[in-house]
């Protein structure tokens, strides 16, 4: 990345996990220049061959049974649609959230948003509850052990439902690792432990892949799949475009078909978009990038605990893959020291190294890169960091 007075950056954020494959993708850039020479739009009303081919392809590898695919524009209109699905199926407005999550930034999720730094409404079309799980390191059940925290978090989300709602609820929506509230991980297994009691009551399980999809955890393609469970519904976005506006929800046939009422997007998977997102994910799987954040990625959260040994300002060094976090600390080891985030933010930028950063007190420093990410750029970023965190 190269800015107005042509520095180079080391994209260490990748655009809000958004640039999945890299930059200037010589296959991606033909397949948009070919496109935007014969049609760029046409909307949703009438079949598109390339959306077409990209739902296939989405349904194939979701991993529902007869799954049906709808094109949005953004991860905040896939999540809104989804919600919109699972309240409209189970005919309540009842909805089961995480605490510390963010599904984005209209007035359907903001309401589901677990994080009240990132709600400025209260004003909600749902009834939503929030349980315990997602975040370890500032959880009431950290001193235990991964079995006995998945016992605690599913006792607490039925008493949630027990006590907290009216029955009927219409869904639990979750990302499989936090995103906005700082990459935080849950031990794996927890939504599996989840499900088996929402199946019981009918309630549906929504997968928020809008960050952790498409392999960036280097482990699966979903994030979802580290739990042993299959959603009823699964939204994503971000990656699968490398940049263009593109996301989308994947449903049981039965819960996209739930809607009565008539529902097009224009925007939605129009031609440009979905010829660019074919290409890109046919260069994701030709060049096996989830395998490479697998690989490249175990390289640099290495690197991540050995800068944590040094330097006491980072209470923890969490996530999967390509999908890294440093939690920032006070000298007490837990007390969150957003200065310190702030300060390696800036300290880095100007070192020309792009991190993002998140959780709820705004001192998690979160580190996405492309999934493309050599060894040698690992190495020149960990190098980066090392010299920014002296003095913090």
């Amino acid at each position: 990345m190269v800015d107005q007075a042509s520095r180079s950056y080391l994209d260490f954020f990748g655009g809000i996990l958004t640039t999945m494959t890299g930059y200037g993708i010589p296959e991606v850039t033909a397949a948009l220049q070919d496109q935007a020479g014969r049609m760029i739009h046409s909307s949703t009303l009438y079949l598109i061959e390339s959306q077409i081919e990209l739902a296939e392809e989405i349904a194939a590898r979701s991993g529902i049974a007869n799954a049906k695919v709808f094109f949005t524009n953004s991860g905040t209109e896939a999540n809104d649609l989804a919600l919109m699905l699972a309240t409209t199926y189970r005919r309540s407005n009842q909805v089961l959230a995480m605490r510390y999550s963010y599904h984005g930034r209209s007035f359907a999720t903001v309401p589901v948003t677990g994080m009240s730094s990132w709600s400025p409404s209260s004003f909600s079309p749902f009834n939503a509850h929030y349980i315990h799980g997602s975040y370890p390191f500032r959880s009431p059940f950290r001193h235990l052990d991964p079995a006995a925290y998945i016992d605690a978090c599913v006792q607490d989300l039925m008493n949630v439902i027990e006590v907290a709602t009216a029955g009927q609820v219409a869904c639990l929506i979750a990302e499989p690792i936090l995103g906005v509230g700082g990459f935080a991980v849950p031990p794996d297994g927890l939504f599996g432990r989840f499900q088996e009691h929402l199946r019981k009551l009918g309630i549906l399980y929504i997968s928020d892949e809008v960050q952790t999809g498409w392999g960036r955890t280097g482990e699966h393609y979903w994030g979802y799949q580290a739990h042993g469970v299959t959603p009823d519904i699964i939204t994503f976005a971000k990656g699968v475009g490398n940049g263009l506006p593109i996301g989308g929800v994947i449903a049981r046939g039965e819960v996209m078909d739930s809607l009565g009422a008539n529902s097009i997007s224009t925007f939605g998977g129009n031609p440009l978009v979905t010829r660019g997102a074919l290409a890109n994910l046919a260069y994701h799987h030709k060049h096996d990038l989830p395998g490479n954040a697998r690989r490249v990625g175990g390289l640099l959260e290495a690197g991540l605990v050995k800068l944590a040994q040094q330097f006491g300002v980072i209470g923890e060094v969490r996530g999967k893959g390509l999908m890294l976090a440093l939690e920032l600390v006070g000298s007490d080891g837990r007390s969150p020291n957003a200065a310190a985030a702030g300060e390696l933010l800036e300290r880095a930028k100007s070192a020309g190294l792009l991190l993002g950063k998140g959780g709820f007190h705004g001192n998690v420093i979160r580190i996405s890169p492309p999934m493309s990410l050599t060894e040698a750029e690992s190495d020149e970023g960990l190098q980066i960091l090392g010299q920014c965190l002296k003095g913090l």
